[in-house]
């Protein structure tokens, strides 16, 4: 199938969605996403204009950073049991998603210093900084120009610089069309999920839908709940537009000059190839630890309570706190 396949597809949920039926289906689906997105959020000025981000939890900061197709949302609910375990995390939408500017610089370099303007909005000084898929450019990029700044690195399916390796490429027209067509309209990405689904999960989570359909309901749901955190995308078109071109062929970066202990996580049959990137990462950065699961896509299916196990042992237990005691910030805490 083909970009013609998909738009004939779109055409046919279009067509259907003529009848107040599946019109309803639409807004059922649509209309929590922007409840979702505007609920919990603030805006503050920075060198780079607004910057909209979220908070949950009490205890030490951490700096969550989300992934392609994502917005402060979904870095919140990444981290969400980060943040019952004690954690404050603080989640920014990057530049061009939701109700962040998108500056004539929307570099990864530029994300990186605007965040350091987030933190001094808020009083904090030091941090440990996790950023997921595409967001790992700009986490990566925080540590190497502000070292002082971040106490632990977690670059996780890091989008980022295998060198030697060719930019990679959608597996079939199917996904190419998926991904150039389906993430410029709220109405065909809708289509795409009641009709392509599992065309969806391949290409845009980069995930096999065998895993899927095996996992257990839970993993199910969280998957469908990445799939479906997409939306808006008619709120998120510019920073999925910078994350294609800054991820779609990412540039070196200086990874040896990277201080803060590091954590690089990815999972082998990642589509996207994020293993070769989370290996160059840890043999590149000083010191750094490797997390890389046999199988579970870009989403780490079947992992998740894994990866949890293993932030956790990387950023120091979070204990309970005493009446009238500040909490223990562990190891790489702020």
């Amino acid at each position: 199938m083909h970009r013609r396949s998909f738009i004939g597809l779109a055409a046919l949920g279009v067509l259907a969605a003529g009848t107040g039926l599946v019109w309803r289906d639409y807004h059922r689906m649509l209309d929590p996403a922007w409840v979702r997105t505007t609920q919990g959020r603030k805006l503050i000025p920075t060198r780079s204009g607004a910057m909209e981000y979220g908070e949950a939890g009490e205890g030490p900061p951490l700096l969550m950073i989300h992934g392609t197709g994502g917005g402060f949302d979904q870095g919140l609910a990444f981290a969400r049991r980060l943040s019952e375990a004690g954690w404050r995390v603080i989640a920014p939408s990057r530049f061009g998603y939701l109700g962040s500017d998108f500056p004539e610089d929307a570099s990864s370099a530029a994300q990186a210093d605007a965040f350091v303007d987030l933190l001094d909005h808020l009083g904090i000084d030091r941090l440990p900084v996790l950023g997921g898929s595409a967001g790992a450019l700009s986490a990566l990029s925080f540590a190497i120009r502000h070292p002082e700044r971040c106490t632990a690195l977690v670059p996780i399916v890091p989008a980022t610089h295998v060198p030697g390796r060719p930019a990679p490429r959608p597996p079939n027209r199917m996904s190419e069309a998926i991904i150039r067509w389906g993430l410029r309209s709220d109405l065909l990405f809708w289509a795409g999920l009641r009709f392509a689904r599992d065309h969806m999960i391949a290409s845009l989570l980069a995930t096999d839908p065998a895993l899927v359909q095996a996992a257990t309901p839970e993993e199910q749901a969280r998957v469908d709940a990445i799939l479906h955190g997409i939306l808006p995308v008619g709120a998120k078109s510019r920073g999925l537009l910078n994350d294609a071109r800054l991820a779609g062929d990412p540039a070196p970066l200086d990874l040896g000059a990277i201080r803060a202990p590091t954590l690089a996580v990815s999972v082998e049959d990642d589509r996207f190839g994020t293993a070769a990137a989370a290996r160059h990462i840890a043999a590149t950065v000083p010191g750094a630890e490797l997390l890389v699961f046999p199988e579970g896509g870009h989403v780490w299916v079947g992992h998740d309570e894994e990866l949890l196990a293993a932030m956790h042992g990387f950023l120091g237990p979070r204990p309970e706190r005493p009446a009238g005691r500040e909490p223990d910030p562990g190891p790489h805490g702020g």
